[in-house]
């Protein structure tokens, strides 16, 4: 283990020892170089010659860019060419920080400047390295998103139902957080992929009281908190804010992860901006900017940095007045699609064939099918009707947010015949 390693985690076994003890072997490897190439060549800053950093520049010291990439990218070369720390940004993650607390004003614990990853799927693989060891669980209801077996290969799943009598499965995830004591790391998507649910206010209060149970009883809890699809709440009695929130400051125990990003927040898919942000009862200063080195030697070594020019395009939105109202316009278009939906199912006629599973928010929602197979369905589905959806165990799963309001209808009909045969 390298020295700075073992220096990170002595700050963090005298201000933190709970962080320290829910670290994997990778998690206390972890760390970023202050020292080597980074170190020399941030001292050699401003330097008459500088012939430290792996770049070209021309003779009056800016990047040695191409003119037909830059010109069509709207910033100048080096807001667009040039390395980014594997940190981010700076002003990018005090910007995001600054929405994470408007948006959750119920955050009131201490957190670490979110690091920018590359996009919320690296940043869910860095959480899953840095906190869970090779054959380590991960606690998490058993509708999740397909990508996670990749993402966390690594680890073993230990599932509860999502779902009890229309809601989420508290109890569920109480029994499971009774069955497996001392280290436990628990994974949570709201708005959920697949189902398109998101935790109720009676639901977070549930689940807080579960986790704040095992922790009193000396347990050291990571809870993940996946927010891509953070903001599309559809219901008035949806908790409207992130789990991590409430979780940030909830007991010396638990660790809260917010795992979140551009890709549906912002209706930026194919930027590939991402953060990743810990919350924590008593975190203390060195404790945060270890988490944040450790983070950002794991971006280094993954992607080495983030794209320049997928950052420079989210900060100028983010500093964009405009941005609010367009944020809602999308929204309202999603909303009526989602409204629509629910008008469409109460249909009665489609409850001999299919019935939805609990969902009020995000881009998706399901049905169980009762009388054919899902796969089979899918397949007449996109030879007869030309419609695609996806196909998993028993269910359909219906992006409502890639189709347009006045075809929502014909899409349900055409899963009611299909499923007629």
């Amino acid at each position: 283990m390298s020295m700075q390693a073992k220096e990170a985690n002595s700050v963090l076994e005298k201000d933190c020892p709970s962080i320290y003890s829910l670290l994997s072997e990778a998690g206390r490897k972890a760390f970023f170089p202050k020292s080597g190439i980074l170190a020399q060549t941030a001292e050699a800053k401003g330097s008459r010659y500088n012939a430290t950093i792996g770049i070209a520049l021309d003779d009056s010291g800016d990047p040695l860019s191409l003119d037909c990439l830059v010109k069509n990218s709207g910033f100048d070369a080096k807001d667009t060419v040039l390395y980014s720390p594997s940190y981010g940004q700076k002003a990018l993650r005090k910007k995001w920080l600054d929405r994470i607390k408007e948006k959750n004003p119920s955050l009131g614990s201490k957190t670490t400047l979110p690091v920018v990853t590359n996009a919320i799927t690296h940043g869910l693989s860095i959480a899953g390295r840095m906190l869970v060891d090779d054959g380590g669980k991960m606690i998490l209801p058993d509708m999740f998103w397909g990508n996670y077996n990749l993402v966390f290969q690594h680890a073993e799943f230990d599932t509860f139902e999502a779902f009890s009598g229309g809601k989420f499965n508290v109890d569920g995830l109480r029994e499971k957080l009774g069955q497996n004591p001392g280290k436990q790391v628990i994974l949570l998507n709201f708005p959920n992929n697949p189902t398109g649910y998101s935790a109720t206010v009676d639901d977070v209060d549930g689940i807080l009281s579960a986790i704040e149970e095992s922790a009193e009883k000396g347990n050291k809890i990571a809870v993940l908190c996946d927010d891509a699809y953070f903001g599309l709440f559809f219901e008035d009695d949806v908790f409207k804010e992130s789990v991590f929130s409430k979780l940030a400051g909830l007991h010396e125990n638990v660790l809260a992860v917010k795992l979140d990003g551009l890709t549906k927040e912002m209706y930026a898919w194919g930027l590939r901006v991402g953060f990743m942000t810990f919350g924590y009862k008593g975190l203390t200063g060195p404790a945060a900017t270890v988490l944040e080195d450790k983070v950002s030697g794991m971006v280094r070594g993954s992607v080495s940095n983030v794209c320049t020019h997928s950052q420079s395009l989210a900060l100028k939105a983010l500093d964009d007045p405009a941005l609010p109202d367009q944020e809602k316009m999308n929204y309202g278009i999603l909303r009526s699609r989602y409204s629509e939906v629910r008008k469409v199912l109460s249909d009665r006629r489609y409850s001999e064939r299919f019935e939805p599973l609990p969902f009020n928010s995000g881009y998706f929602m399901c049905i169980r099918l009762k009388t054919a197979d899902a796969e089979s369905v899918r397949k007449k589905l996109l030879e007869d009707y030309s419609t695609g959806l996806i196909a998993t165990g028993d269910l359909l799963r219906i992006a409502f947010s890639s189709i347009s309001k006045d075809k929502l209808r014909d899409l349900f009909d055409n899963i009611f015949k299909a499923c007629n045969g």
